[in-house]
């Protein structure tokens, strides 16, 4: 699905420290004590020169994404830099080129944060490099630890490679310490103590491309925080932006086809459309209808890439738990070439979605409604008072679609009403979600018991899509000429799966009827 598959990916777990003097042999010997390895010999000296890219107003840099060109060290050429945990960063590098233009693949990547601004140079860093390897009691490398020598010049647009801005280059010291391959953790906080115990402390800046660029970002607004005390609009709009961010984090890594990516920015634009839809009575509601029918779209085209490969895992196992005297014939190699052209039409169907302009268009409705959230007069009230009561509606659509399925006896009728009543319990396990820090341990205790209940339906859903799948894989197999049995006997099983699951809702249902009762008064 992704157009950095030929990258190479290289994930990168590093701090930064202040330094104004030198790292000297005794600190470094210090160091190496700490990881129980010998002191290192005389430091590797590197002389390093990147170009940094982004858009005029810096928008990589804001979502904490850096492009550069890098010249000098073993991994000359193009970076992109994401974000990936606290000390980590996921590093797709691609080979230098003749082309001094970012290369496509790294732009693709990029593209839900620069929205298909121009990338221009913005700065060239150029660093002097002394660099120890610091490894165990075993000798095993487990952490690098560079000294840095910076200078900053700010480049403008204008002339090939950037021209630079008429101002004094901007000098500093850093240290750096990465993990190695065998290195932990614990690495980095035992040379933490050892760099404290000297004196030397965390860089405030997360990058040297934030440091040089300090003066041109302004501070990031003031996030809306979620606790007992705050309002209904303001727990609300937490959620949100956490959802927000997670559409944005989650936008590179589905490209990349990282396992979990796809399913991961579905369930985030489940989660905002669903708030649209359950807390209409905080938010002006011509401002969001439309930001709900494109998360819908959204869903929808990631849906068919998740999908297939949730079944296809399904499938491919029960089939691998047949005996062998009732997989006949060549069923797993059928399950294959069933779904691999499937499964691949899926993939250019999602990232055919991100590339659109809809998609960047959704992004930017998105941005500019938490900038500038439609806030109702009811939003003002405290969460305590508002949120009881809109998570009792949801609970009242929840039961309802219960009641519709009970009208229908086992069969393809209860099936659809059951996915309805699955459709209606996320609804309400999103907006107790929401509510949770508001409402504390009741809506934390909702959220489980409704969490169950979507594991039974989501199963039960599963199945549904299982047997229709196994009954064209059957069909498929009898067109080729050859034996669909195994597929029928699947079929066979999946219904009895599904009967087994009815059976569990119900239970599960009048347990979250009860949470409900105690989270909602």
């Amino acid at each position: 699905m992704g157009n950095g598959n030929e990258s190479k990916i290289v994930r990168e777990i590093e701090r930064k420290y202040e330094s104004a003097e030198p790292l000297d042999a005794e600190l470094v010997a210090e160091l190496a004590a700490a990881t129980g390895g010998p002191a290192p010999v005389e430091p590797t000296r590197i002389e390093l020169s990147a170009t940094y890219f982004d858009t005029a107003d810096l928008r990589l840099l804001r979502s904490r994404l850096t492009l550069r060109r890098r010249v000098g060290g073993d991994d000359a050429g193009w970076h992109l830099k994401l974000p990936a945990g606290a000390d980590g960063r996921d590093e797709i590098r691609r080979p230098l080129g003749r082309n001094r233009n970012p290369p496509a693949p790294l732009v693709a990547l990029s593209r839900a944060a620069h929205r298909n601004a121009p990338l221009q140079p913005v700065v060239q860093l150029d660093t002097v490099r002394h660099e120890w390897t610091l490894t165990d009691a075993q000798g095993a490398a487990v952490a690098t630890i560079t000294d840095d020598r910076v200078t900053a010049r700010t480049l403008g647009a204008g002339a090939e490679g950037g021209t630079t801005v008429d101002v004094e280059p901007l000098e500093w010291a850093e240290i750096e310490v990465e993990l190695a391959e065998q290195g932990t953790p614990g690495v980095l906080d035992r040379i933490e103590e050892a760099l404290a115990s000297a004196g030397v402390h965390r860089s405030a800046s997360a990058s040297k491309l934030s440091r040089a660029l300090a003066d041109r970002v302004p501070p990031a607004p003031p996030q809306p925080v979620a606790d007992p005390d705050a309002t209904a609009g303001e727990v609300v709009l937490a959620y949100l932006t956490a959802q927000a961010e997670t559409i944005r984090a989650t936008d590179p890594q589905v490209r990349r086809d990282a396992p979990d990516a796809v399913h991961a920015m579905r369930v985030a634009s489940r989660r905002m459309r669903s708030s649209f839809q359950s807390f209409r009575a905080l938010l002006d509601r011509s401002r969001t209808d439309h930001l709900i029918a494109e998360l819908r779209w959204l869903a929808g085209e990631l849906g068919g890439a998740r999908d297939l490969h949730v079944q296809e895992a399904r499938i491919t196992a029960d089939v691998a738990a047949l005996p062998p005297e009732l997989a006949m014939g060549p069923v797993a190699a059928q399950v294959t070439r069933f779904f691999a052209p499937r499964r691949s039409s899926a993939g250019a169907t999602a990232t055919a979605a991100l590339d659109s302009g809809r998609y960047l268009a959704l992004l930017d409705a998105v941005d500019a409604l938490l900038a500038d959230p439609p806030l109702t007069d009811e939003a003002a009230c405290p969460a305590t008072e508002i949120l009881p009561g809109l998570i009792g509606k949801a609970v009242k659509r929840t039961r309802k679609a219960l009641r519709a399925a009970h009208t229908h006896p086992p069969g393809h009728e209860r099936d659809l009403e059951l996915h309805e009543m699955r459709k209606a319990g996320k609804r309400l396990r999103y907006a107790a979600e929401v509510s949770r820090p508001a409402l504390g341990k009741e809506a934390k205790r909702l959220v489980k018991s409704v969490k169950k209940l979507q594991e039974l339906l989501g199963e039960h859903q599963d199945s549904f899509v299982a047997r229709q799948l196994l009954r064209e894989l059957g069909a498929a197999a009898a067109a080729e000429g050859a034996n669909g049995f195994a597929f029928g006997w699947l079929l066979r099983d999946e219904q009895a799966r599904a009967e087994g699951v009815e059976a569990d809702v119900d239970v599960a249902w009048a347990r979250v009827k009860r949470r409900a009762r105690a989270g909602t008064g």
